[in-house]
Parts: C-alpha cells; sequence; structure tokens
C-alpha cells in the first residue's frame, strides 16, 4: 500500500491547482485519473477569459498546470480510483494499481455536460457545438445561435448569447419552459429571441469543419453558426455514493471546501457551486489544499 498526506482524485483544473498548492506546501502529493492531466480543458480548443491569458487552448493550459504540480513534487498517476473509506483516521482508496492510504483526500473528479445525443453533435463538438456560454459564446459575435434547454441555465445564457450574436434561437422539447418566470419575460421581451417551442433538436449539419444548420424533430432547418446545449449536467460523483452527503449528485461542501466527512475536501465542478468556470474550479482546488494543510496540522 502506497502512502502520502494528500490524495487528489481528478486532474483537470481543480486537481492540478490543489495537487500544487498541496505539494508546495511540504506534502506528500499524489493525483490520479483515469484520463490523464487535464479534464474538460482537454475538450475546449481556445479559452480567452482565464486571467493573465489573452487566448490560450485547452490542451495548453492544461499541459502548463500539470508542469507547475510536479515541479513543485507532485506526483501525477494515470489511475482510476475505484473506492474509498476511513479507516483508523485515514483514508483507504483503491485504485486500478493497488491501494493508496492518505491522511486527507480532495475529491476534483468534474462533471460532464449531458449530451443530447443527436446526430452530429459529436462530431461538431468544439466546432460550433458547445456546452458553455461564457467560454464560447464571444467566438460568435453578430452570428446565428441556437441554444438547446428550457430550465434557467438555458435561459439565463439565450440571455447572455443574445447580446453577442445576430440571432438565437431557443429550442425545447416542451411547449412551456421550466425556467423562472422571471427569465421567461426577459427572454420574451428580447427582439433577437426566437422561440422553437414542442420540438427536438435532432441534427447537426456542416462542412466537417463548423456547424451550419440544425434539423428538429419536425423537419424544420435552421440555419445556424453555433449550438449551445443546455440540458444538465452530470457530476462524476458516484464514488462518493453513501460516503459523504450530496446534492443531486453534487457533493455537498463548506467554505473551505470540506464535506461531511473530516479530511474528505471537495473542489471544482463536481460540488454544489453556482458557477462553474476554470477559474472558479481552479481556486476551489486552491481553497482545497489549504483546508487539508489546516485538518493535517490538527490531526
Amino acid at each position: 500500500m502506497a502512502d502520502y498526506d494528500i490524495l487528489v482524485i481528478g486532474c483537470g483544473p481543480a486537481g492540478l491547482c490543489a495537487a500544487s498548492y498541496a505539494a508546495r506546501a511540504g506534502y506528500r502529493t499524489i493525483a490520479v485519473d483515469s484520463l490523464g492531466p487535464g479534464g474538460q480543458l482537454l475538450f475546449i480548443d481556445e479559452i480567452e477569459n482565464y486571467p493573465g491569458q489573452a487566448s490560450t487552448s485547452g490542451y495548453a493550459l492544461a499541459e502548463a498546470f500539470e508542469k507547475q504540480a510536479t515541479s513543485f513534487g507532485a506526483e501525477i498517476a494515470f489511475s482510476e480510483a475505484k473506492s474509498i473509506k476511513k479507516e483508523n483516521g485515514s483514508f483507504i482508496t483503491e485504485t486500478s494499481d493497488g491501494e493508496i492510504r492518505s491522511k486527507a483526500v480532495i475529491f476534483a473528479a468534474g462533471a460532464r455536460h449531458r449530451h443530447l445525443g443527436c446526430t452530429g453533435e459529436e462530431e461538431y463538438q468544439g466546432k460550433g457545438v458547445s456546452y458553455c456560454a461564457t467560454c464560447d459564446g464571444p467566438f460568435f459575435r453578430g452570428k446565428d445561435i441556437i441554444v438547446v434547454g428550457g430550465g434557467d441555465t438555458a435561459l439565463t445564457d439565450a440571455l447572455y448569447l443574445s447580446k453577442l450574436g445576430r440571432t438565437v434561437t431557443i429550442v425545447h422539447r416542451r411547449t412551456e419552459f421550466r425556467g423562472q418566470k422571471a427569465l421567461q419575460d426577459r427572454v420574451f421581451a428580447k427582439d433577437n429571441i426566437k422561440l422553437q417551442l414542442g420540438k427536438n433538436l435532432t441534427e447537426i449539419r456542416g462542412d466537417g469543419k463548423l456547424v451550419k444548420e440544425a434539423v428538429l424533430s419536425d423537419g424544420t432547418v435552421l440555419q445556424a453558426d453555433a449550438v449551445f446545449i443546455f440540458v444538465g449536467i452530470i457530476p462524476n460523483s458516484e464514488l462518493l455514493e453513501g460516503v459523504a452527503e450530496l446534492d443531486h449528485g453534487f457533493v455537498i461542501t463548506d467554505g473551505k471546501m470540506e464535506t461531511s466527512v473530516p479530511g474528505l475536501f471537495a473542489a471544482g465542478d463536481v460540488r454544489t457551486t453556482p458557477f462553474r468556470q476554470v477559474v472558479t474550479a481552479a481556486g476551489d482546488g486552491a481553497a482545497a489544499a489549504h483546508a487539508a494543510d489546516e485538518y493535517i496540522q490538527n490531526l
């Protein structure tokens, strides 16, 4: 069994930042992820809203996070965490490469966007298909945009995108929105927001490089430069079911990122948080590492 001070589960922005802070503080730290360093960053072609970076690729930013973490002495392993338990004051985490014992655990496994599963969605991801308005909306100024969804996130982001795009068309499978009435009223009042209700988006078409149009369930073809999909996100929290307190799958934490289990911290998109961005995930990771430091010192 390998022994560490701090185990970080997940190597996205939250996990790598947590590993950097933990290792820099002098703790023997390991971060594990079955997909390797980067997390959702690896699926983002261009980022222009991360502090200090006018424009960079997700891959380049992930590489920078990784190099910084390892420069402080953190170990990074391509390994899948399979179970976690607290035993005699220590955490025992079973991974695909064996058991790891640690004094504290920072859970930063992230979340995944719920996909529609329609034709062309995967092919054009990053080429006009997006799941984050604040990340990718500015790339489509003056363009025709489709938003899929009818909840608060879809309506809020449609309003945001309406400030950037020439037109925004909301496609929703129901005839009424599920979002707050105040948001609905604002959407209805926007001249450049159009509605396609009671319909599903069934196909996304393009020229192989960029999105060009979308097909609805009634056969309607909409010209579009981008399709933003907001039909929910799924936290990668299965490992903590029955271990820590969750809210609809998201890990509940306090301001120090501590979960209902002392010594177990959560950071980034997997926890309950009102805003999910690279910069907020990184901040969560730093806060979690600092709190883990305090926890270990008080053991």
